[in-house]
């Protein structure tokens, strides 16, 4: 059965997820470090949108300097020819330049994409892993924000951090160099400016801008995970008067958000700011140093244009290193949300190397469970303790007990969500922990007390059990599920659309839908969790006897809190804190020969 993932009786509460960042291993290492160890593949455009970037930056420092020498050299009248190899200088440096962000821009944005596309890839196979036990350790809606907003953010740590960065390194460095060759004064003058603007003002704000970026991811996800819940349950929220307070919440994260989004636009200011007076500064130290050494001939005046003028190119360069540290720290907070998920251990087992075949018995499987022990991601104990039990063909279980007890529990390990901490599951004899999981889950079908319905078809809902399935068949297994007086009312019959979350038909309508898919998938086991809860009694009635009443091949395994369905039941299974409180039903044995003796 497709259902979505809630959270679970006995399962933790979702408020928090895991905090795994700060371990050891490789959870410990800063998020750009891992996030350069998961680039395999894009390393190497990487470098070179850096290389080629560096070359549009250089272009554009050769651009200034060769234009303030041709200004300069003109301004003394030499003859024109003398003009010609700067004036053409000049026209390659300036569409060098465009060309070369073109393509840096082409290689970095491919490269990124392809880093990013690999990490949304392995976190959605993550997520496959660990769902649906672990899902509930985060909240709805937070998921989607990880999957899109963080994984986005992620990438300007390339695009607007560490590339920007690289370039900087290696057009301040030769910048510094050729000021130096002309003007040694000058050179260390340009030098000293670059280190204040790029290296010592980041670094001091260094904490305050990881602290506001942290809070932009933060916010954003949680303005992401309200506005969902609010879209998911805006009809409950409505009729129970709980829509006021849920807005005020959405309105207090708005304006806490304008506030960092303030201060991150008052960085980038500074950051601006820095670039201009940090590049001011050097013109004005290249000066009081060229002026001089003019005056005393130690240097060519027309090199002094090129001193005094080479640092505003530098201009741009310095303020992406100012806006770099603001993309890291926004980066690394995203990343370390990613990780924190990524890094969560499974809560099943890996599929064995080589899995035992699973058996096919001509009367159907037996399951047998002995002390089995279970425990879900991130509890204190086991939700699970000691618990025997046997799944036999054509026998009715109920399963009783109060919220917490381990109900849920005991269908989630049946259905390979949770590997036991202990004890043995067998089927027909061969231990499960040496099969393929799929082909163990294969043996169960699941009627959930809250299936979920896709905006679509009934046929296409129940179909989803069998997507081979004939009309026919689904058709056959509605009215098996006693869902045929409410199909022959359907306008469309099986091709009505049930709405967006199957908010067009009813609860009981809902569950004999849940029920049909059960039907159809026509497994062994049917194990059915509370499919009566939020039904009327009539209904519920309905829905359970349906349930119960299985062929003789099939075992039942039905969670229900109602007395009434113990009456029907073989056997009943009451658990109370995790534990078998009733007296275990005798080893049921096969159904007897029908055959003639001879």
């Amino acid at each position: 059965m497709v259902t979505r993932a809630e959270p679970v009786a006995g399962a933790p509460a979702p408020a928090a997820a895991p905090d795994v960042t700060g371990g050891s291993g490789r959870a410990g290492r800063h998020p750009v470090v891992r996030l350069w160890g998961q680039a395999r593949g894009g390393r190497a455009r990487l470098i070179g949108a850096a290389v080629v970037g560096a070359l549009a930056s250089g272009c554009a420092v050769a651009l200034m300097a060769t234009s303030a020498w041709l200004i300069a050299r003109a301004a003394q009248q030499p003859p024109v020819l003398y003009l010609m190899v700067a004036v053409v200088s000049v026209r390659a440096l300036g569409i060098g330049r465009g060309v070369l962000r073109y393509v840096e821009r082409l290689i970095s944005h491919d490269a990124a994409f392809r880093v990013l596309g690999g990490i949304r890839e392995r976190f959605v196979a993550h997520l496959a892993e660990i769902a649906p036990a672990a899902l509930p350790l985060w909240r709805r809606g937070d998921l989607l924000a990880r999957t899109v907003d963080d994984v986005d953010d992620a990438g300007d740590a390339f695009l607007r951090g560490l590339l920007p960065l690289a370039g900087a390194a290696l057009v301040g460095t030769g910048t510094i160099v050729l000021s130096f060759l002309i003007l040694p004064s000058a050179g260390t003058a340009l030098a000293v400016a670059l280190l204040v603007a790029c290296v010592l003002l980041p670094v001091l704000g260094a904490r305050r801008s990881a602290r506001t970026e942290s809070q932009t991811v933060q916010l954003r996800a949680d303005r992401t995970r309200l506005v969902s819940e609010l879209l998911d349950d805006l009809p409950e929220l409505t009729v129970s008067g709980a829509l006021p307070a849920r807005l005020a919440e959405l309105d207090r994260i708005e304006r806490a958000n304008r506030r960092v989004a303030a201060g991150t636009a008052r960085a980038g200011g500074v950051a601006a700011a820095v670039a201009v007076a940090a590049m001011g500064a050097a013109v004005w130290l290249a000066t009081w140093f060229g002026v001089p050494a003019v005056l005393e001939q130690d240097l060519n005046p027309v090199l002094l244009a090129v001193v005094v003028l080479t640092p505003l190119a530098l201009t741009d360069v310095v303020q992406a290193v100012g806006l770099a540290g603001t993309a890291l720290n926004r980066a690394c907070a995203a990343l370390r949300r990613l990780f924190a998920v990524m890094d969560t251990p499974p809560v099943t087992a890996p599929a064995p190397a080589r899995p035992a075949e699973l058996p096919h018995p001509a009367g159907g499987p037996t399951i047998r469970l002995r002390g089995v022990c279970a425990r879900w991601p991130g509890a204190d104990r086991d939700a699970l303790t000691g618990i025997d039990l046997d799944l036999v063909p054509g026998r009715r279980i109920v399963v009783a007990g109060e919220s917490g007890s381990g109900k849920s529990t005991l269908i989630a390990v049946l259905l390979g969500f949770l590997t036991p901490t202990a004890g043995r599951i067998t089927v027909d004899g061969v231990d499960a922990a040496t099969l393929d999981p799929d082909a163990v889950r294969s043996l169960f079908s699941w009627c959930d007390q809250r299936s979920y319905l896709f905006d679509s078809s009934v046929l296409e809902n129940v179909r989803l059990a069998r997507p081979d399935a004939t009309g026919e068949q689904v058709l056959a297994a509605l009215r098996e599920a006693g869902a045929g007086p409410w199909l022959d009312d359907l306008p469309s019959g099986i091709q009505t659309r049930v709405g967006e979350h199957g908010r067009a038909v009813s609860g009981g309508e809902r569950q004999r839908v849940a029920l049909a898919r059960a039907v159809l998938a026509d497994r062994p086991v049917l194990l059915a969790d509370e499919p009566a809860a939020h039904l009327d009694a009539a209904t519920a009635d309905l829905v359970t006897e349906r349930i119960l009443d299985a062929a003789a091949d099939r075992c039942v395994l039905l969670v229900s809190h109602r007395p009434a369905d113990e009456e029907r039941a073989d056997e009943v299974v009451r658990l109370a804190g995790g534990r078998r409180v009733d007296r275990p039903a005798a080893p049921a044995r096969p159904p007897a020969r029908t055959d003639p003796i001879a």
